[in-house]
This record gives structure tokens, C-alpha cells and sequence, in this order.
């Protein structure tokens, strides 16, 4: 998908500004057993076709407004998913001013966990 220029500009000012992970290094700390909340920022559509097994569901358009009822500790581990890391860059960011501090983009997305051949869910 070829991204509009404005977008990618300000993915990649929010890139700066928040941690990243990657789909092998998620795929180990749950096997891990390390203890994080992993938030699938996808559309409703998005979500309904499938997505990482353990994943909560807080939409782009909604985890501001939603995220300090599900998670009120703003220092809980999340970890924010999106079809290839840039939504997900982008929710982190605007977490990161509400004052989360321990948030993390998976960047690769849904689509980099398919193409590593990951298992995945449906509800």
C-alpha cells in the first residue's frame, strides 16, 4: 500500500518519539511468559478477520478516548499492534502524552506476524 506523504511524515516524527519492538521479539516474551497487555489498534474489519492470539481490541479510533477505563495503571506494559507498525506508532505517541510510559509499537504489524507464519485468532 503506497502510503500518502503527509501520513508517513507523521509516522515517522511519532517513530522518534516512542519505543519499537518487532514480531519475533513479541513472539519471544510471550513465550516468555513476560506479562504486557497487546492492544490491536486495527479497525473493526481488521480485527473481525483475525489477529494475534491474547489481543484486546481498542480501535485507533476509539483507545483514547477507551484506554483509561481498560487499563488505568499508566504504567502497565502495552504493546500496540496495527496492520504494519505505523497506526500503532501512531496511538503510542498519543498514549505517551496521556502519560503511558511503558508503550511499545510492534512494528511489522499483523502483517509481519502472517508473513512469519504465526499462529492467530479468531473470535
Amino acid at each position: 500500500m503506497a502510503h500518502a506523504p503527509q501520513f508517513l511524515k507523521l509516522v515517522n516524527e511519532a517513530k522518534k518519539k516512542v519505543k519499537e519492538t518487532n514480531v519475533g521479539d513479541v513472539k519471544r516474551r510471550i513465550e516468555a511468559g513476560e506479562k504486557f497487555l497487546l492492544v490491536d489498534v486495527r479497525e473493526d474489519n481488521e480485527w473481525a478477520k483475525g489477529h494475534l492470539p491474547g489481543a484486546v481490541h481498542l480501535g485507533k479510533g476509539i483507545i483514547e478516548r477507551d484506554i483509561e477505563q481498560r487499563v488505568p495503571d499508566t504504567n502497565a506494559k502495552v504493546i500496540l499492534y496495527c496492520g504494519g507498525g505505523f497506526r500503532s506508532a501512531l496511538v503510542a505517541d498519543n498514549l505517551q502524552k496521556m502519560g503511558y510510559t511503558n508503550v511499545e509499537s510492534m512494528d511489522g504489524g499483523w502483517k509481519g506476524w502472517l508473513d512469519a507464519g504465526l499462529p492467530t485468532a479468531k473470535d
